[in-house]
């Protein structure tokens, strides 16, 4: 087929024309970008994403209004492959190519904290979560004094899970040996490290803690480990390691003949499929709860309540609820709230907004300046579950310990593991 010249003219005006429909539109939609771990040993922190954004989908389909103006909401997700680099590269494309006007991001200091740091170099406003505080914050070589301009978290702190862990093994009768399993990554040189992490606060509290020195994720081989604590005569064992290190730890404990009375991990445990991939394993283990069908709250974009938000992903999936639900619910809560607020969709307006919010979310009340120890993080409450055998699931998480958040119901106590 051949044009001559007056038809190829005649074409590529139609085609302009077409194509000028879009832009014309585009200025009429605020698009909002969201970062995760969709593929990787992090992908269980992003498994609901999907769920919760298409969700989003119907709560947004009549558009926010910002500054006055109606405007059409376009989520792009990103994921981030488990990896650090990847989630730069993915953070930057939003920023410079799509645009967006506020980013998301969740799911460890692996993808949030670059995600963070490229929204805070291009001065574009962001909500990052599911990441305790002191690694998002000092990871990022954060200055209490001065804070970050445009990267803004909600998540509980490592105070918080020291809390937590301690307040339910001081429930159970051990010689308070503590064997630590910290890898060399952000949540493990945070929390291993002598000051910010639980050397510090074990010590004082009358618990001697055992530290074999940070190890590769990834690890096929924990006898160093395991020797350690056998030699240390350890009885609880702690730490924040990935799915497959924590079943390859615990299989080869059990294979050397050590077992503790207690074993609360953080990360690994946090997933109903983790804990079923263990087997018998997995009955007894504890770890900390960020969020649970338990919480008393409330969306502020759905009028769901905790309950009622795992049981539209349980009924919508046939899956088991899981804890990043509710933080991935709540940072679009506050991306709506904050948006609907903006003076209008320019960086610096959104961002005022963002900082500006307090807000009753479905994982708790979300306010920055004063709910948090700098202006850049608000905390939401923290409680210790642990796994037993279910009755609707193979395994569920009961509450085992609120003190430090008593409005959060528990279901029983601590108990220790099956001998």
């Amino acid at each position: 087929m051949t044009l001559n010249r007056r038809q190829f003219t005649q074409a590529a005006a139609a085609l302009a024309a077409t194509s000028a429909v879009p832009h014309a539109f585009a200025a009429d939609t605020i698009k909002i970008g969201y970062v995760s771990p969709q593929t990787g040993p992090l992908a269980p922190f992003g498994e609901a994403d999907k769920w919760v954004i298409d969700q989003m989908k119907a709560a947004f389909k009549d558009g926010i209004p910002i500054g006055g103006k109606k405007y059409a909401v376009q989520i792009v997700l990103k994921d981030s492959q488990s990896n650090p680099n990847r989630a730069g590269e993915v953070a930057n494309d939003l920023i410079l190519k799509d645009k967006v006007a506020l980013v998301l991001t969740a799911g460890t200091p692996e993808t949030a904290n670059p995600v963070s740091d490229a929204c805070e170099l291009n001065e574009l406003p962001c909500i990052s979560s599911v990441v305790p505080w002191q690694p998002w914050f000092f990871g990022r070589k954060g200055d209490p004094a001065k804070g970050f301009n445009w990267t803004y978290h909600l998540f509980w702190g490592l105070e918080d899970v020291i809390m937590n862990f301690t307040n339910g093994w001081k429930t159970v009768p051990t010689n308070k040996k503590v064997g630590g399993l910290f890898p060399n990554d952000g949540d493990g040189n945070a929390w291993g490290d002598k000051e910010l992490g639980f050397p510090k606060p074990l010590s004082q509290m009358g618990f001697t803690l055992i530290d074999p020195g940070r190890f590769q994720n990834g690890t096929q081989d924990f006898s160093a480990q395991i020797a350690a604590f056998k030699s240390g005569g350890v009885e609880i064992v702690t730490g924040v390691v990935i799915p497959p290190d924590a079943k390859t730890f615990l299989t080869q404990a059990r294979q050397q003949g050590f077992r503790p009375k207690i074993i609360t991990l953080g990360k690994a445990l946090l997933f109903p499929g983790a804990i079923e991939a263990l087997g018998d394993l997995g009955d007894g283990l504890s770890t900390e709860v960020w969020w649970s069908p338990s919480h008393p709250f409330t969306s502020s974009l759905t009028k769901q309540t905790a309950k009622s938000l795992s049981e539209a992903y349980e009924a919508g999936t046939k899956k088991q609820w899981t804890q990043p639900i509710g933080f991935a619910h709540a940072l679009f809560e506050v991306a709506a709230s904050s948006l609907s607020r903006a003076k209008s969709t320019k960086a610096a307006d959104v961002r005022d907004a963002v900082a500006a919010t307090s807000l009753d979310t479905v994982v708790g009340p979300v306010k920055w300046g004063g709910q948090g120890p700098f202006k850049n993080v608000s905390k939401t409450p923290l409680v210790l579950g642990q796994w037993g055998k279910g009755k609707k699931f193979k395994y569920e998480l009961t509450i085992v310990s609120n003190e430090a958040a008593p409005n959060i119901p528990t279901g029983g106590t601590l108990r220790p593991m099956p001998a």
